[in-house]
């Protein structure tokens, strides 16, 4: 399975965590940075939080995949909660003006 992003940086804000290198200040963090930077190679020899979720997302999408899923509904409840309590506000606004 191979996950490809195709949205253009005009389109979509980029977050600058991906561009950031990896850190190995542990030992799973060292074991992943050196499978990814051998898997990649990167010209100047860092590995980014972008090139580990590639690596992960092509090689290990049912770890990936539940985690973008969960985001992707904590994101719509949010939403709809917005929306509801967007719809309250208006509704006090409006029985108040009439009450005036």
């Amino acid at each position: 399975m191979k996950v490809t992003f195709d949205d253009k940086e005009t389109e979509v804000e980029k977050n600058e965590d991906l561009t950031k290198e990896v850190q190995s200040d542990s030992e799973l963090k060292e074991m992943i940075v050196n499978y990814v930077g051998t898997k990649k190679n990167p010209e100047n020899n860092e590995v980014t939080l972008e090139m580990v979720v590639e690596t992960f997302s092509e090689e290990f999408p049912e770890f990936v995949l539940p985690i973008a899923e969960e985001n992707f509904m904590r994101g719509y409840q949010q939403a709809l909660h917005d929306v509801d309590e967007g719809q309250k506000i208006i509704q006090e606004l409006e029985s108040k003006n009439e009450q005036d």
